[in-house]
């Protein structure tokens, strides 16, 4: 079957009509895996799957978002798009905005960007600006400008991005054959973990599944707003995609988890890091950093015993792999061995692979 879009495939969930010019990537439809030697680890309490976002068309889950954020906004006569990044957002808005010939204004934290990202949204002809300050400031002025101008703000404040992420809840379900009994999700900005608890509610109302998971949402130790209670002025962790210290829906996350009789915790760099090799060595899957959170936060719960509270005897915990590895290859290097120069000779080759 021809994959047509998160829009067509499911268009009778989102806000769109027959009058909606459609830009898409053919985004969505990504892979639910069966991570089986992590299964393994977990002693056979848990059944990890994980939904790898990281092949969506940019590289990010942002693209489920933005094919919606971006047709509805060409439906009201945008002629500009506008955002605030800490990456995924600004190469997924101006892989979109080339697509459908608009023009985008990018706003990213100086410095605080990784160059994987960077470089998406600079080749895609964006208008990148670096400012002096955090992505909550960036966000605070994009807010501005576009109340004032005739620009589409395409950050997941625009309910159009929600609509869009959703659908990944719905791709769970539709391979599942039903809800998984865990999520576990990165939170940054608050967008996707508010994206996916009303794509299960929706799928439950709409009868296609009968139970609800419960949300798990993990922030880096360092830029931890929503598990502090407070805003962070200055967040830090080398998880880029999720630094950011005011989350815009910070309030909804917090409902999605308690809703869900879920949680919010905070993981720190070396778990991220631990999560992050586990995924590359054990299942062959390489993400961003802060995708790995998402792990990190399952093996913490784990060693906890928080798992073996649920009524099953084996729980099916969906982890959310949010975005590539190729987003942030500079990590990828510092946190590897580098190549040994050797001669080239037989010898030399079995000796340093371990086979004299």
């Amino acid at each position: 079957m021809h994959w047509p879009g998160v829009i067509e495939h499911y268009r009778e969930y989102l806000p769109v009509t027959e009058k909606t010019p459609v830009v898409t990537l053919l985004e969505g439809n990504t892979p639910l895996i069966f991570a089986r030697n992590l299964s393994q680890e977990f002693e056979g309490k848990i059944q990890v799957y994980l939904k790898y976002e990281g092949l969506n068309p940019t590289g990010s889950f942002k693209d489920r978002g933005m094919t919606v954020a971006i047709s509805c906004a060409l439906e009201r006569g945008a002629k500009a798009i506008m955002c605030a990044s800490t990456g995924n957002t600004s190469a997924s808005a101006a892989a979109y905005a080339a697509k459908s010939r608009l023009n985008c204004i990018v706003l990213i934290p100086e410095g605080a960007i990784a160059l994987g990202k960077l470089s998406q949204a600079l080749l895609h002809g964006a208008k990148v600006i670096a400012i002096k300050g955090n992505f909550d400031e960036a966000l605070n002025l994009v807010k501005e400008i576009t109340s004032k101008y005739p620009i589409a703000l395409v950050n997941s404040l625009n309910p159009d991005r929600i609509e869009g992420q959703k659908t990944a809840a719905f791709e769970i379900c539709d391979v599942l054959g039903t809800s998984p009994d865990y999520q576990a999700l990165p939170v940054g900005n608050a967008g996707n973990i508010t994206a996916y608890w009303k794509g299960y509610r929706e799928y439950k109302e709409k009868g296609k599944t009968e139970n609800l998971p419960r949300i798990l949402g993990f922030q880096a130790w360092g830029a931890a707003p929503l598990v502090e209670g407070h805003p962070i002025k200055y967040p830090e962790t080398l998880a880029t995609a999720i630094r950011i210290g005011n989350p815009a829906r910070g309030e909804e996350a917090l409902k999605a988890s308690e809703e869900s009789g879920g949680l919010i915790e905070k993981i720190s760099d070396e778990e991220i890091i631990k999560a992050y090799k586990i995924l590359a060595r054990k299942e062959g899957i390489f993400v961003e950093p802060a995708s790995a959170i998402s792990l990190a936060g399952i093996i913490k719960l784990y060693k906890r015993g928080y798992f073996l509270k649920s009524s099953t005897s084996v729980v099916k915990v969906v982890c959310i792999l949010t975005g590539h590895g190729l987003k942030d290859p500079e990590r990828a290097i510092k946190e590897s061995s580098r190549p040994k120069i050797i001669p080239p000779t037989e010898e030399a080759v079995l000796e340093v692979a371990g086979y004299l």
